[in-house]
């Protein structure tokens, strides 16, 4: 492998103007300086796009490009990454701050792995520490088995590091699933993922986050909201299943469970089946044995459940 391949960081923004600033400082900055800063805007309407220009201005590495219309955040990145030309891509948010050694680190790291992340330091809007580390939320995951990915994630979009290659088999990115978490199954599927335990980002909690990292209270979802995700998690299941890899027999068999679960009221095979291989399917909870099976329990309620049909006749 060459020693210093070209590195691209793809960068999505969208009203980032807040935090912004501190990003670009830490992404021109870095110790490992055979990189491209690809920077896909989706319609801001702040000041987002001036401060890239200015960057930009400074730094020829930098390339600027502007949506006429919303992607939203997955498609956003799917553009972003099909604009990188590097044989290796770093993903970026734009409100997070990286280590100067973050690229240097995960490229070493690398080897022939298909996707390799790191750990995150948490910070508030300030940038305070917060005193939490992504590690201590997930159990961190290495190796060549897509089930783990099937229910839970522990690869964060800003900590990763892929060969470019993994786009021929992960594009094009769905609406409905996080583009983080499918990167992470296909790269089982296709290959390998591995993990630098030394956290290199710092990973900013405000208001305004796509993920809710933390599982902060929420309003009470409705009825339809919970009919969606159980639909939404039955087509992800379809999604992976057609992938090929070691364990498509299972995830289809998996995936035809899961419809059978959307169509009763508690599909006691389709727990049991997750029970039986919670050691792979579970690996990411950092939960005990109890609080497992309450998971369990919780993903085996289908659409005819007493509860759902009651509070949907209401609305």
């Amino acid at each position: 492998m060459n020693n210093t391949p070209l590195i691209s960081v793809a960068l999505c923004t969208y009203n980032g103007q807040r935090f912004l600033k501190k990003q670009l400082d830490s992404l021109v900055t870095q110790s490992y300086n055979n990189l491209e800063i690809v920077v896909v805007d989706d319609c801001s309407t702040d000041l987002t796009f001036d401060i890239l220009l200015t960057y930009a201005a400074e730094y020829p590495f930098i390339r600027i490009h502007s949506n006429e219309s919303r992607l939203g955040y997955n498609k956003n990145f799917e553009k972003a990454l099909k604009l990188c030309a590097g044989q290796f891509i770093a993903i970026c948010d734009q409100d997070d701050i990286w280590s100067k050694e973050k690229l240097r680190v995960q490229l070493q790291a690398i080897q022939n792995h298909t996707l390799i992340y790191c750990d995150s330091d948490l910070i508030d809007s300030s940038g305070k520490a917060m005193d939490r580390r992504m590690s201590g939320k997930f159990n961190f995951y290495k190796g060549s088995t897509p089930e783990t990915f099937l229910f839970m994630n522990c690869v964060s979009g800003h900590t990763i590091l892929m060969r470019r290659s993994l786009l021929n088999y992960a594009l094009p990115f769905s609406s409905e699933f996080h583009y983080d978490q499918w990167l992470a199954y296909v790269a089982c599927c296709v290959g390998s993922i591995d993990f630098v335990s030394e956290s290199l980002v710092q990973y900013r909690i405000h208001d305004h986050n796509c993920t809710n990292l933390l599982a902060s209270p929420m309003r009470r979802a409705g009825p339809r909201i919970i009919k969606d995700k159980i639909q939404i998690e039955s087509n992800w299941l379809e999604a992976c299943s057609l992938i090929e890899s070691s364990s498509q027999s299972f995830v289809k068999f998996l995936h035809r469970k899961s419809l059978c679960r959307n169509n009763s009221f508690f599909h006691f095979s389709y727990a049991y089946t997750i029970w039986k291989n919670r050691s792979s399917l579970l690996y990411i909870l950092t939960k005990s044995s109890i609080s497992k099976l309450f998971f369990i329990i919780k993903k085996s309620w289908g659409l005819k459940a007493k509860g759902l049909i009651r509070v949907t006749c209401i609305i």
